[in-house]
């Protein structure tokens, strides 16, 4: 497994060595000892997650505050998707910064989106599958959510026309309104 910083260092990208042959394919998908030396963390995951969304579908961008802050490392198993994960942390030196990859079935890469950032995908192909692992339980009176549109953000989301989004994510805060870390 190949670990590549993004232009935010907390946040990497997982690129798998894949085995394949007429048979099929075979890589490994998590490997403790990998992540902690890419990420200097010995990370705990208590939860994994499943959805599949349809094209022009876009989650987010969400996050725990603490004490319940979550880390994620996500993947897609179906499709594609353009996933992105923005530095929430009013300390930071990359405070209000945004990175965002492709991750496919294809390509097989993973991100991981440390506690302290939010995270949103947006849905390229007819249909998507995604997967995250987490490193803290779901708990909705720590869920926030900020506006995937927000216009300091500027994230370029590659949807053609209007993105679906849920009744929650319409409903989220700018960036400088929102409840952030500390």
């Amino acid at each position: 497994m190949k670990a590549v910083p993004s232009a935010i260092p907390d946040v990497v990208l997982f690129e798998p060595k894949v085995f394949g042959d007429e048979r099929g394919f075979f890589f490994e998908s998590f490997n403790a000892r990998e992540f902690a030396k890419a990420t200097g963390l010995e990370a705990q995951f208590v939860q994994d997650n499943h959805s599949r969304s349809r094209q022009g579908v876009l989650r987010g961008l969400h996050y725990q505050l603490a004490p319940k802050a979550q880390g994620k490392l996500v993947r897609v198993t179906e499709g594609e998707v353009f996933d992105v994960a923005v530095d929430i942390r009013r300390g930071s030196p990359t405070f209000g910064q945004w990175v965002g990859e492709i991750l496919s079935a294809e390509n097989k890469r993973q991100l991981w989106i440390p506690a302290g950032f939010a995270h949103g995908f947006a849905v390229l192909s007819e249909n998507a599958e995604f997967l995250y692992k987490t490193t803290d339980y779901w708990s909705p009176e720590h869920e926030r959510c900020i506006r995937w549109d927000d216009p300091t953000l500027a994230i370029p989301w590659p949807v053609p026309g209007a993105p679906l989004v849920s009744d929650k994510d319409r409903q989220g805060f700018n960036l400088r309104d929102a409840e952030l870390y500390d």
